[in-house]
């Protein structure tokens, strides 16, 4: 790795940090670097709070704190100010996200960058949302810092793949999930409530499940699936919020505009067979993870859908006689 993308990759792994609280705003991390060492960092924690770059710059006092108390000096306000104005002005701050030009919630990251004038900007992607979209950028160039775009662009878009989805195709990232018998089947035919699900799954790929569940907005099954399991969809073998749970209801292209209007990002699909076909045959989805384990069927039952030849095999997993396999769509 290059200088640039070793401090752009610490940037990423901050960003993840803002997971499970950050959305509907995208996860951001920001490193801070003068002299060849990093004096700052921080990533977006929650939506409505402090954005990355604030965090980084917020941590400046610390670095401040101990570099005067080093240099026998007093660490008093007036000192701080100097220092983090003097790093500054010759420091690079790594943003995996193009800082924001806008008021929302928080004033403009960029406005704050330029009025500390930093030396140089490095950023991962442009921001697609609308009210950004390379305004922020401009702001930094036409204040004279330095900028480079588009180190590891393609893992910065990926972690934010969701937030990218939403506002570049108008409707939420969809993920695609079941579980398979060896022989292609995800559950014995059953005529009523009276009959339990097929059990495929294990403890450990339960846990995975809900761990998945926490990640996504809006959780979605078909009607049969809810008559026959009553399934409570949430996410109770794992730490996080609930998903929201849907039972489709009307056509899916209706489903998903209505979703997109109440700002959810991302919806994890984990129906029956019917609801899942529905959604491959209209190539509505990003993500296929499925889960292969426990015994073969051994008779007729619900066949499991099968895989696109648009999907990508990008990672599997052996989890205690279970295998995980997902699957990208091939763009």
């Amino acid at each position: 790795m290059t200088e640039d993308e070793r401090y752009m990759q610490r940037c990423l792994q901050l960003a993840s940090n803002g997971l499970q609280n950050a959305v509907p705003n995208p996860m951001v991390g920001a490193v801070i670097v003068c002299d060849g060492r990093i004096i700052g960092e921080g990533y977006h924690v929650r939506c409505g709070e402090a954005h990355a770059e604030v965090n980084a710059v917020k941590s400046l006092r610390r670095t401040a704190i101990k570099d005067l108390k080093n240099q026998g000096l007093a660490a008093d306000e007036i000192q701080i100010q100097e220092w983090v104005f003097e790093h500054c002005e010759r420091a690079t701050i790594y943003v995996s996200l193009e800082p924001c030009s806008h008021f929302g919630k928080t004033p403009p990251c960029a406005d704050l960058l330029v009025a500390l004038h930093f030396k140089r900007c490095v950023i991962g992607c442009i921001d697609p949302f609308a009210r950004v979209q390379g305004r922020g950028l401009q702001k930094l160039q036409e204040a004279g810092i330095e900028t480079t775009v588009g180190v590891l662009e393609d893992a910065c878009k990926a972690l934010n793949k969701r937030f990218f989805t939403y506002h570049g195709k108008g409707r939420p990232y969809i993920l695609l999930k079941w579980a398979q018998t060896p022989d292609g089947y995800m559950d014995a035919l059953r005529e009523n409530d009276s009959t339990p699900a097929l059990a495929i799954s294990n403890a450990r790929t339960a846990m995975k499940i809900h761990k998945l569940r926490s990640e996504y907005q809006a959780i979605l099954v078909g009607k049969n699936t809810d008559r026959l399991d009553h399934p409570s969809l949430t996410v109770r073998h794992w730490v996080g919020r609930n998903p929201k749970r849907l039972v489709i209801d009307r056509p899916i292209n209706d489903l998903l505009a209505d979703l997109h209007r109440e700002g959810i990002q991302c919806l994890m699909v984990e129906g029956g067979a019917k609801l899942i076909n529905s959604f491959l045959q209209a190539g509505l989805w990003d993500e296929i993870h499925v889960e292969f384990g426990g015994a073969p069927l051994g008779k007729p039952g619900v066949k499991a859908p099968e895989i696109p030849t648009s999907g990508s095999l990008v990672e599997e997993e052996c989890m205690g006689h279970r295998f995980w396999h997902i699957f990208a769509k091939s763009h």
